[in-house]
């Protein structure tokens, strides 16, 4: 019995790394041919309609996603590194910076509030 699970479980991780890969791939052609955004945008646009299609199996990747997404923080590890490797430029403009994400995150959010409910309006 632990075989087959442990089979099933190798099938759905080389079945996601093929869906991820795919994706990026082709995401990778389209920014080759419309460079307006860059190419791991176009893979995520990909993606979603894959999975929104259901050319891609969701429960067959899901296994998958979780897992990344519980070890999400090493991926954050480089741009703290970064950070600390250009120390000055956050002491200079670290004001500036603070500023500026929250302005836009409260607008990101505003303007999302809105939207929803202009569009839970027209449900109703």
């Amino acid at each position: 019995m632990k075989v087959i699970v442990f089979k099933e479980n190798v099938f759905n991780a080389l079945y996601s790394i093929f869906a991820i890969l795919s994706c990026v791939a082709l995401g990778r052609v389209c920014a080759f041919y419309a460079p307006l955004l860059p190419s791991s945008l176009y893979g995520l646009i990909i993606f979603t309609f894959a999975l929104h299609l259901r050319i891609f199996n969701a429960e067959k990747i899901k296994s998958s996603v979780i897992w990344c997404i519980k070890n999400m923080a090493v991926c954050f590890v480089p741009a703290g590194v970064g950070i600390m490797n250009h120390f000055e430029l956050v002491k200079q403009f670290g004001i500036t910076i603070v500023a500026i994400t929250f302005v836009t995150t409260f607008l990101l959010l505003t303007l999302v509030g809105l939207h929803y409910q202009r569009y839970a309006e027209r449900e109703e």
